[in-house]
């Protein structure tokens, strides 16, 4: 039986007008600390996002949902946070804030393979 590890996951959010709530969920972020995973995928849907507000820079966005992933990943081009471990990583990026792109509430899990579990995720909940 394979062995499950506790997991840490929350929807990346593109929400336009901060004051009026209103949202598309764009990606996924999960943590596994015991597999020292941490990943952030995302997809954007240009037609979704214009239909919902027209004010929005595809361009910027994409920008910081790249850069979401980078300091996933610790990668160059990640800055300070990008130095934190994983964990100080992903509390950061969860953190709650009030800009175009947020992150819901964490949720927990168990799984066998982080990485199968993100793309479960994104596909369910993004896709």
């Amino acid at each position: 039986m394979q062995e499950k590890f506790l997991f840490e996951y929350a929807v990346i959010r593109v929400m336009p007008r901060v004051e009026r709530e209103e949202f598309l969920n764009v990606g996924i972020i999960l943590f596994c600390a015991k597999q020292k995973y941490l990943q952030s995928i995302f997809y954007l849907d240009e037609s979704k996002i214009n239909a919902f507000s027209k004010e929005i820079d595809i361009n910027e966005l994409t920008d910081n949902l790249n850069a979401f992933q980078r300091i996933s990943k610790g990668s160059a081009g990640s800055g300070p946070i990008g130095k934190y471990d994983q964990a100080s990583r992903f509390r950061w990026l969860t953190a709650t804030r009030s800009t175009v792109v947020q992150c819901s509430k964490v949720h927990p899990g168990f799984c066998s393979d982080p990485n199968e579990t993100l793309l479960k995720l994104h596909q369910e909940l993004v896709l």
